[in-house]
């Protein structure tokens, strides 16, 4: 468990990471939106704003899920993260749809401003700049084994391809097409409501205790494999946080001892978190019926 604990800190400083780097970038886009006339930076800016909100509520998450089980969470505090990624899903909604009405509206205000070429250079730079962010906190998700991490440096890596697709617009009002940078803004708008949809989506799936049924068939024939085991009679298993629980009751020789009994659950539990990573079983063990 301590392990556990010390890769959740480990992801915190991943979050940080996300938050500085949003900051920044997005003070710039919005700044430079502004100045130089792009509707697809701003909105891109504005696409980076809710990513803070995102990261923040993913950096609550984590602190709160690191609290020891008490009397009220015996099975600890790690749904919180998936939780504040439920929240932070209404708010990148709300951003989303705001971005689209603006550029929508921005659409039919007739004669607008050809965005400057520099705010495409803007773009390129924080593009570049995301990337960065994405491929450390991809090798940091991947070494601490953080789904929630990993999702964020999924978020970090489109907001890098937004950046790029507010460029593409950019540089397209330059040939005399500057409908091409509201259209763009509109683009990004869809994105940012797509990625509020898919983290909805998830962390539904996640609370509601959904569980990949490839996976379970994956850990299934592991415990099969293991010698002892004569059968298994129920298999589960959920999400808790960052980590997986599984329940699983699993028949044996009727005629062997009690301690050989355990050790089969021992050796159930040692191969589930050799092989999948799985840190909490809980294993029932019951005599085989013999054929009759």
């Amino acid at each position: 468990m301590a392990d556990i604990y010390g890769d959740i800190r480990k992801g915190e400083r991943g979050a940080m990471v996300s938050i500085a780097a949003y900051l920044v970038l997005s003070a710039f886009k919005l700044v430079s939106g502004y100045l130089f006339h792009s509707s697809a930076l701003l909105a891109d800016g504005f696409n980076n704003l809710t990513d803070i909100v995102a990261s923040v509520a993913v950096l609550i998450g984590l602190r709160i899920s690191r609290k020891p089980p008490d009397s009220d969470h015996p099975y600890g505090h790690f749904r919180a993260e998936t939780v504040a990624a439920l929240l932070a899903s209404f708010i990148m909604a709300v951003v989303g749809i705001q971005v689209i009405v603006e550029a929508v509206r921005s659409l039919f205000e007739g004669a607008k401003a050809i965005p400057q070429i520099w705010s495409a250079g803007v773009a390129i730079v924080c593009a570049i700049a995301m990337m960065g962010v994405y491929i450390y906190n991809r090798r940091l998700a991947k070494r601490i084994n953080s789904g929630a991490l990993m999702a964020a440096a999924k978020d970090n890596f489109s907001d890098a391809m937004v950046s790029i697709g507010a460029a593409v617009g950019i540089i397209g009002a330059q040939f005399g097409l500057p409908w091409i940078d509201s259209a763009a803004a509109v683009v990004v708008g869809l994105l940012i409501s797509k990625t509020a949809w898919d983290i909805f989506r998830d962390s539904t799936y996640r609370l509601t205790d959904g569980f990949d049924e490839d996976r379970l068939l994956d850990l299934r024939s592991s415990i099969a494999r293991i010698p002892g085991v004569e059968g298994i009679k129920d298999l589960k298993a959920r999400v808790h946080g960052n980590h997986v629980l599984v329940d699983v009751v699993v028949e044996v020789d009727a005629q062997i001892t009690v301690m050989a009994g355990h050790e089969i659950s021992d050796t159930i539990e040692e191969q589930m978190s050799k092989l999948h990573n799985i840190m909490s079983v809980q294993v029932h063990v019951e005599p085989k019926e013999s054929a009759t």
